[in-house]
């Protein structure tokens, strides 16, 4: 047996768990019409293969009609539901893993005009900022048809052969009968603190009628809603008492916090830049006062600090779901003494954010995860070798460079700066996106485990590319800010580039144009406002920073919003010219007829990157296939066939932003699908 903390077996009433490492709930919204079928399956099982002892399906299984998901959730109110988690349970058990999955009633935290438009119910007609619904005040018949839901779908779960489930507490129906912010009922749900736990006991009862008292229910819940008026942490620590003493749990797993507004979420599930573990200590106390399973996360991505966790019991298991995401096989790469290879996680938080935006969660370091069925975690080695040259270290020639090599090509990379990174670089020069650079350093250190060579302060022309005689050529080489957008005035302007750089110090009274709504005009705004400057910044999109999803602004708004800055939105910058020691700048509208003047003496303007690609076509006309990319092939990840040139000594492709602008989970993407059909 292991001495490692992590790999001692933890008993959880009957059922064993090989070690103390967990997936906690999340849903990563791969369900195919409320389903989890192939893709869903393919994700659990990938990590259940890698060695994690309890993979805990769907960020919330919606339990009645009138709880529509708002990111693609699992319907488990549907019979048809068993035979697909089954289909999922059978094939993660079959590596040793145990299978749970989180239920739950959405209550106010989603919309009226989903699905089959029904009402929205919670206990209050308070609204969630989040979600916006005004919802209906809970009548008695839907308090006893909710309950009845929460038995019929843990019922369906127990059918499907799961080892148990857990009830969603925060931020959702259950919860909002818990907290006084959200629960203003007469009569025996409202009131007291009793009558505020009614609901859930309900539910608890319930659920272990149709289910016997041998199958695993938990909760996760809020111990602390951090809000002024809501459940305190003393609510918490008797709530956690009283959960235990039901004698209907069988878990708890601790969350601290709000998620009823970004920036309540994004303190529950911290993001890049912000504090490790924050909660670790409270999910610690609340063990410490129950001594109850206790089972927690909320960004421990690395393996010492859950080791920690354990070690000092803290926990009694640990969930290291984004980390997970980042790399499925965290498992099996300490098992094998590898722990120093395991891809970690950023706190990107491009998974999350998804999600709450309507899309599938992606992960900005690893383009497998979400795709296990078309771009399988493990490279498989080609059938030939082939001398592969990449000009350009960024994300995505260092992508190319190690699939490249684990495909067994001989590669050599080229790179004009010093060191590699590209605009990761740049990107990292902000304190709190400093773990940005681990993006870079995983690659460059895989790749030279493998033995690729690097050739930095090589400014490679077609002349020296040619030279290495190259069957495969990839242009990894970037892009460049674009800020000619004016009708007068492209001389006065610097870059967003330019701030993070250093090469342009920011002036006393800027305004910034930021036409791409994305991290650079940010980061250049958190640069300037930082000195006390005044700022303004000026967006032509109806929202801010459209391309800065939910989570990973807050952090840039708290920041901000501490300064002297002031947003302007609906606005374009149509001109800038110079007027004695000043700028003067002029605004339009795309609704037209109006226009506004800025009287500034500094001007940054932020509109995506044009690709760096003279190189590529330089060497085009020498190429078999001009450049040309068979996309069908690309997306199948088929071999590149394409000939177009017959006497032609290389194939040539580009990627990433030497392409076009796009963001670096693209940029890497690119790299993986190309150089896995090479």
């Amino acid at each position: 047996m292991s001495a490692d903390p992590l790999f001692q077996p933890y008993a959880l009433k009957h059922l064993t768990l090989k070690n103390r490492l967990m997936i906690t709930s999340h849903e990563p919204a791969y369900p195919e019409d409320g389903m989890p079928k192939e893709r869903y399956r393919a994700y659990h099982a990938e990590r259940a293969r890698a060695g994690v002892a309890l993979t805990m399906t769907a960020g919330s299984a919606s339990v009645s009609r009138d709880s529509p998901p708002v990111f693609n959730n699992i319907l488990a109110w549907k019979d048809e539901v068993v035979g697909w988690m089954r289909q999922l349970t059978d094939e993660c058990h079959d590596h040793g893993c145990a299978v749970m999955i989180q239920l739950t009633h959405l209550g106010r935290r989603t919309r009226w005009d989903k699905a089959d438009w029904l009402p929205v119910v919670s206990a209050s007609h308070a609204r969630e900022v989040a979600h916006r619904a005004f919802p209906k005040k809970a009548e008695d018949w839907d308090i006893a048809r909710i309950i009845r839901d929460y038995a019929d779908a843990a019922e369906r779960m127990k059918e499907a052969g799961l080892d148990g489930i857990e009830l969603q507490a925060y931020g959702h129906l259950m919860d909002q009968f818990w907290s006084p912010l959200t629960n203003d009922l007469d009569g025996p749900y409202g009131g007291p603190l009793d009558n505020r736990l009614r609901f859930t006991f309900d539910v608890l009862r319930a659920i272990r009628e149709r289910v016997g008292p041998d199958f695993i229910v938990g909760v996760r819940y809020t111990g602390d809603e951090d809000l002024p008026g809501g459940l305190t942490r003393a609510d918490g620590l008797e709530i956690s008492r009283r959960l235990k003493a039901c004698g209907m749990v069988d878990f708890l797993n601790v969350v601290k916090g709000h998620i009823d507004t970004d920036a309540g979420l994004t303190d529950v599930i911290p993001v890049q830049g912000m504090r490790s573990a924050p909660h670790l200590d409270f999910a610690a106390e609340i063990r410490a006062a129950t001594a109850f399973p206790t089972f927690h996360a909320a960004k421990i991505q690395d393996v010492a600090t859950a080791r920690h966790a354990i070690a000092s019991g803290k926990l009694d298991m640990v969930g290291m779901t984004r980390a997970h995401m980042a790399d499925p096989h965290i498992v099996a790469k300490i098992l094998r003494g590898q722990e120093d290879r395991i891809r970690p996680c950023v706190g990107a938080n491009y998974c999350l954010d998804r999600i709450y935006q309507g899309g599938m969660a992606l992960c900005l370091h690893n383009p497998s995860t979400g795709r296990e069925l078309e771009q399988p975690h493990e490279v498989a080695p080609a059938g030939r070798a082939a001398r592969v040259v990449i000009v350009g270290a960024g994300p995505a020639g260092l992508e190319a460079a190690r699939v490249a090599a684990l495909r067994g090509h001989e590669v050599i990379v080229h790179e004009a700066a010093n060191d590699p990174g590209g605009q990761v670089r740049l990107t990292a020069q902000t304190p709190r996106r400093a773990e940005m650079i681990q993006l870079i350093q995983w690659r460059f250190e895989e790749c030279r485990r493998m033995g690729v060579p690097f050739r930095f302060n090589s400014f490679a022309d077609a002349e020296t590319v040619q030279a290495e005689a190259p069957d495969v050529v990839i242009v990894a080489t970037g892009g460049l800010p674009h800020t000619e957008v004016l009708a007068e005035g492209n001389d006065l302007v610097a870059s967003a580039w330019d701030i993070l750089a250093g090469d342009v110090a920011p002036g006393a009274n800027v305004l910034i144009y930021d036409d791409a709504g994305d991290y650079a005009a940010l980061q250049a705004a958190e640069k300037i406002a930082a000195t006390g400057a005044r700022l303004e910044i000026v967006a032509r999109d109806r929202i801010f920073a459209p391309e800065v999803m939910a989570m990973s602004l807050t952090p840039a708004m708290r920041a901000l919003q501490k300064h002297d800055v002031t947003f302007t939105v609906t606005w374009r910058l149509d001109a800038v010219r110079r007027e004695g020691n000043g700028l003067i700048a002029t605004l339009g509208s795309d609704y037209g007829g109006v226009a506004q003047e800025r009287r500034v003496d500094q001007v940054v303007i932020n509109h995506g990157t044009r690709p760096l690609d003279d190189l590529y076509f330089d060497l085009r006309a020498a190429s078999v296939n001009l450049g040309e990319v068979d996309y069908d092939a690309l997306i199948a990840g088929h071999p590149q066939t394409v000939c177009r040139n017959p006497a032609g000594r290389y194939r040539l492709f580009r990627i990433g932003d030497a392409v076009a602008a796009r963001n670096t989970h693209a940029a890497i993407y690119d790299a993986l699908r190309l150089v896995r059909g090479l």
